[in-house]
């Protein structure tokens, strides 16, 4: 199927689903657009077992969803815009003041994750009988552990938080991308049987990763910040910002860097001293109202993109076991590898048992996690890990995401 054909079934979807949550349901726009395209997944499911045409209608479906790659759809195609979105309204000077927290909990606390996470499904992979290898256990672990930025984004900014842990966890999930790249590159690598994977390889690649994407992030902001400030004229400085965002990523890939890292930090800059220094309020109104829209559009897509995703995931026997099983397995790992450098971080002091609890709750993982997760060769491992994937997302997103906001009013 042609690629205009999939963005405009897409759209139809995101706009159709879109109406009827929020004329009928009136869930949280992400939430309500993935249980929709979910229950239409279902349908399909049944529809196929209603006779020949009903058949045929669901392998249609089923090959239209075959035809999008989500991981090059996400990671390529989407995340840099939802990104720049989410950071350009993150304020750095509360971002700063959490710099250590924020630093800790998405390097240290991804790698604990990781650990964790890999250890207890190796446990239950031997109990089950999946056939699991240590490091198909950790390449799950590296996937699952780090939250994802849109979904947080899109869900923790209604939940009622204190403005302190919200930055820390908008801060966590807008950086902890580089590291869980870094460790799931590094385990695929070594799942393959290829690759440097030493020490010294080891720490290259993430100084090229994550370290580079910083630094090439800082100076395409600083070359877009001097253009903005340059010119008086919204509409050519919003192509700026969209310049920024796609040449940006794209010459990330090329270089072989964090495009996601490189997209946060030209967005926090340009959404901080670009926004008081470069813009007049005219470009700083409409700017908003673009990414706005842009953050919003791309959202309903994505979550619809996730809910038709149900059909090309296996769920049944083990499979489905070890997807319910891995729900407490994530949770515990986040519960873990959140309070051992919340600790740290408060000793001497009195230890915030509340904040580690929506820390934990709160903690979302989304499309990302899928994405990667479809990035693997095919397989029964990567049947089984994308199961597991896909059950923790859905109950990451409807469960979590639906609750947070009552867990942080009390």
């Amino acid at each position: 199927m042609e690629l205009f054909n999939i963005i405009s079934i897409l759209i139809t979807l995101s706009a159709l689903f879109g109406y009827v949550n929020h004329r009928f349901i009136k869930l949280p726009t992400t939430i309500g657009l993935m249980s929709i395209s979910m229950l239409m997944s279902v349908a399909m499911v049944i529809l196929g077992h209603m006779g020949h045409a009903g058949v045929h209608i669901e392998r249609e479906w089923i090959a239209l969803i075959r035809n999008i790659d989500f991981n090059k759809t996400l990671m390529v195609g989407m995340l840099g815009f939802l990104l720049f979105a989410g950071s350009l309204h993150v304020d750095l000077n509360e971002l700063l003041k959490e710099k250590w927290g924020i630093g800790v909990f998405s390097t240290v606390g991804v790698g604990l994750s990781t650990l964790c996470v890999g250890a207890l499904t190796y446990l239950f992979s031997g109990w089950l009988d999946l056939g699991l290898n240590a490091v198909q256990c950790l390449l799950f672990g590296a996937l699952i552990s780090p939250t994802d930025p849109i979904a947080v984004l899109g869900i923790l900014k209604d939940a009622g938080t204190s403005k302190r842990l919200e930055i820390r966890i908008t801060g966590e999930a807008l950086f902890n991308d580089g590291i869980g790249v870094v460790v799931f590159i590094v385990l695929l690598e070594m799942a393959e049987g290829g690759g440097d994977v030493s020490a010294g390889g080891v720490g290259l690649l993430f100084l090229k990763e994550a370290l580079g994407g910083i630094v090439l992030g800082l100076l395409l902001g600083w070359i877009a910040y001097l253009l903005l400030k340059s010119i008086d004229n919204y509409q050519v400085e919003i192509l700026i910002t969209l310049a920024l965002v796609t040449g940006g990523y794209a010459l990330a890939s090329a270089l072989h860097t964090s495009g996601p890292l490189a997209i946060v930090v030209s967005g926090l800059l340009i959404g901080n001293r670009g926004r008081a220094f470069a813009m007049s309020e005219k470009t700083r109104r409409n700017l908003d109202m673009f990414w706005e829209l842009i953050d919003e559009i791309l959202n309903s897509v994505l979550f619809v993109l996730i809910g038709i995703e149900l059909l090309v995931v296996t769920l049944s026997g083990n499979y489905l076991t070890a997807g319910l099983i891995a729900i407490p397995v994530a949770l515990f790992s986040r519960f873990v590898s959140a309070g051992l450098p919340l600790r740290v971080l408060t000793l001497g002091k009195k230890f915030d048992y509340q904040s580690l609890k929506i820390m934990t709750w709160g903690g979302l993982r989304g499309g990302i996690s899928v994405a990667l997760a479809l990035s693997l060769a095919p397989g029964t491992a990567r049947d089984i890990i994308l199961t597991m994937t896909y059950t923790v997302v859905v109950f990451s997103i409807l469960v979590q995401g639906l609750t947070v906001k009552y867990l942080a009013a009390k």
